[in-house]
């Protein structure tokens, strides 16, 4: 398998990415994989690259590319401090989902331009912040996006949100796959009977799961990083892509 940087551009501007490309013949399905709130790092890179060695093109987009160049952010520690604190959630908040869905836009349309990748509707799938902006993407994209995932994913049917991804469930062409963490407040019983409700009433094929494992347990640089729930993760992933998308 190989992975490279590249550069996208978009209506806003060049988002840096990591591309990963499995060995021997293509093409293959493509998954847009997003990070959480730390945003690029080498762990996302290589969480990108084991995704690909299951036979995928997987794109990791930088998505705080607006912000101009950063340091890598250790999510060790990241919260840890009101400084790093202040920092991660001026990231967080300074991307919008009307920039979320004109970068996925752009993001699909590059991975249909690469000859390695198979046509038809993409994966997409991310971790915290980034399951949300995969059933954003879901639920803007239609028919472009084939299978959707989130792990550990936060606000993903907020009722008082407006942007919050529920509202177009019936928009939603993908099946879905959704797998929440206990004891997390991003996304409560509450939200995750909202959201059932929301998929159900739209008729669109899911599966909601809650592991025993606290937000965060998929990603390694993660304090709440579980080994065990993020195998469980891996085999999930393995499993749904491979029920919609095939390999």
């Amino acid at each position: 398998m190989t992975q490279r940087a590249v550069e996208i551009e978009t209506a806003d501007g060049t988002c840096p990415a990591a591309l990963s490309i499995p060995d021997g013949e293509g093409p293959w399905p493509a998954v847009i994989m997003f990070p959480d709130a730390g945003g690029m790092r080498d762990t996302m890179r290589q969480m990108g690259e084991r995704l690909s060695g299951l036979g995928y093109v997987v794109l990791v987009p930088d998505f705080y590319y607006r912000n101009g160049p950063y340091d890598p952010i250790d999510m060790r520690t990241a919260f840890a401090t009101e400084e790093g604190r202040t920092r991660i959630m001026g990231l967080i908040q300074s991307y919008t989902a009307d920039m979320v869905v004109r970068d996925a836009g752009s993001f699909v349309d590059y991975l249909g331009s690469l000859p390695e990748t198979r046509p038809g509707g993409v994966g997409t799938t991310g971790y915290c912040m980034g399951g949300r902006l995969s059933m954003i993407t879901a639920a803007n994209l239609g028919g472009r996006v084939a299978a959707a995932a989130s792990f550990h994913g936060g606000n993903l049917a907020k009722a008082d949100d407006p942007d919050s991804p529920h509202h177009k469930a019936g928009a939603i062409e993908a099946a879905v796959y959704v797998a929440g963490a206990i004891e997390d407040q991003s996304f409560s019983d509450e939200q995750k009977a909202l959201l059932e409700k929301s998929l159900r009433d739209a008729g669109v094929a899911y599966t909601i799961e809650t592991y025993p494992a606290h937000h965060g347990f998929a990603v390694a640089d993660n304090p709440s990083y579980d080994a065990d729930a993020a195998e469980r993760h891996w085999k999930a992933t393995e499993q749904f892509f491979g029920s919609v998308l095939g390999r």
